[in-house]
């Protein structure tokens, strides 16, 4: 597969399995198995696509790419549109087996693993949201780099997604991904579109900041900050230097 496809894969895996986990499951494992089910899809995917494409899986995390220079302009736009089709693709999928549930499946009622606020409000989403990306981010770029986890990265990327989904479930529904709220949005009905902004919006800044802190170089694991070729991608380096 190329990178693009593996893009899309990825990021098709980590809606289905995550957001499937939401939908089907919810009520059986609670938040600590969401928040295991979307951090472990990204332990897997990140050692299934990440030696071919990084396994970004989320637009924010290119965003840092393109931001730090580690990722040119049009790998970035690639990525973004693998990573959106694939999330609606794995969305589209979840819709079709939940319709099919016996006695009917009422979006309204059940969800659709959209994410949203309601017990906080608007202004505390965002800020979630930015900083959950912000350091979800900064924790894949310095995993990836040159000195940082090498063959863990991975793993740590996996861990600290998990963490994120722990602190703020309640928050926003924990997205830090465009791609993630995008997919099931579209199904989930006006209400979830009505809200999608945000979550577009908060982790797209999200990502951009944490680029421009890993350009800085002011958390370069003791190292010269020497930006990567552009087109380079997260995990293959790690996968490189081991």
């Amino acid at each position: 597969m190329n990178k693009y496809a593996c893009e899309f894969v990825g990021t098709f895996a980590l809606i289905f399995l995550g957001c499937g986990t939401i939908v089907f499951m919810h009520s059986e494992v609670g938040p600590l198995g969401i928040a295991l089910a979307f951090g472990l899809s990204v332990v897997a995917m990140a050692y299934t696509v990440g030696p071919i494409s990084g396994a970004h899986l989320n637009p924010a995390v290119s965003l840092g790419f393109l931001v730090s220079r580690r990722l040119g302009p049009g790998d970035f736009v690639a990525y973004v549109v693998a990573q959106c089709v694939g999330a609606i693709a794995a969305a589209g999928v979840l819709y079709i087996i939940a319709a099919d549930k016996v006695g009917g499946f009422d979006i309204a009622v059940n969800g659709f693993a959209q994410n949203g606020w309601a017990d906080y409000g608007v202004s505390s989403a965002f800020l979630f949201e930015f900083i959950a990306t912000f350091l979800f981010v900064t924790v894949v770029l310095n995993s990836t780099a040159e000195g940082g986890a090498g063959a863990l990265a991975g793993l740590t990327i996996g861990l600290t997604l998990a963490a994120i989904h722990l602190a703020g479930i309640t928050v926003s529904g924990s997205s830090v991904n465009p791609a993630r709220s995008l997919g099931p949005a579209l199904f989930a009905g006006e209400a979830a579109v009505d809200q999608l902004w945000l979550y577009i919006l908060a982790p797209m800044l999200g990502g951009a900041a944490a680029g421009l802190l890993q350009l800085s170089g002011a958390l370069a694991c003791g190292l010269p900050h020497r930006p990567r070729k552009r087109g380079g991608t997260a995990h293959h380096a790690a996968a490189r230097s081991n």
